[in-house]
């Protein structure tokens, strides 16, 4: 059983590890302010997202597209909506809702620090992710609706590999800020995202 002052500790790393990174993103947004004009429109936008897909005693298939915009150099926003349906043994049910996130790029290319070769890039992600999930799925849901649902935190670093000019394969392992019964995410949760 976690005491009080447990759970305000473990709820304040959580915090600041939250705030941590926002200041990261208003420390690069402040000095990556120059005079160059900014590429076009087209140049800025991307697409993507992830799929997953797992089968045997639990399925689980998810598709989540995303559209982003490049805010910054090194900073974006991307947003979409989440699909994904779970069956565990006889209960199946689907989830649905949005999300939406910023990406900082902390190092564009590690080639130019170490001599490794490539094209590997870290970043850091923030997320937040809104998700309806079915009341006869769960146990003791919190509401007696049909549906109730779950506001999520996610936050956590990853790599990013370019694939081609305008596309790059990205891997990362995110962590839920906020402790949710209902999650359906493990704690990390690891994630392949790619963006055209």
């Amino acid at each position: 059983m976690i005491s009080g002052k447990g759970l305000y500790l473990s709820k304040f790393k959580k915090y600041s590890l939250t705030i941590l990174f926002l200041l990261c993103i208003v420390h690069s947004a402040l000095s990556q302010r120059n005079k160059e004009e900014p590429p076009p429109l087209r140049e800025r936008l991307f697409f993507g997202g992830s799929f997953g897909l797992q089968f045997g005693t639990i399925t689980d298939i998810e598709f989540s597209p995303v559209a982003g915009f490049w805010l910054l150099p090194r900073l974006a926003f991307a947003a979409g909506p989440n699909f994904r349906y779970y069956k565990f043994l006889d209960s199946k049910t689907n989830i649905y809702g949005g999300k939406g996130y910023l990406q900082l790029v902390v190092v564009q290319n590690i080639s130019n620090i170490l001599p490794i070769g490539g094209n590997i890039g870290i970043f850091l992600h923030l997320e937040n992710e809104f998700l309806s999930l079915e009341s006869s799925f769960w146990k003791n849901p919190p509401y007696v609706s049909e549906r109730f649902y779950v506001n999520t935190v996610l936050t956590g670093p990853g790599i990013s590999q370019q694939i081609g000019r305008r596309s790059s394969m990205n891997f990362a392992v995110l962590w839920a800020l906020n402790d949710s019964r209902y999650s359906v995410y493990s704690n990390p949760e690891i994630r392949i995202i790619f963006h055209f």
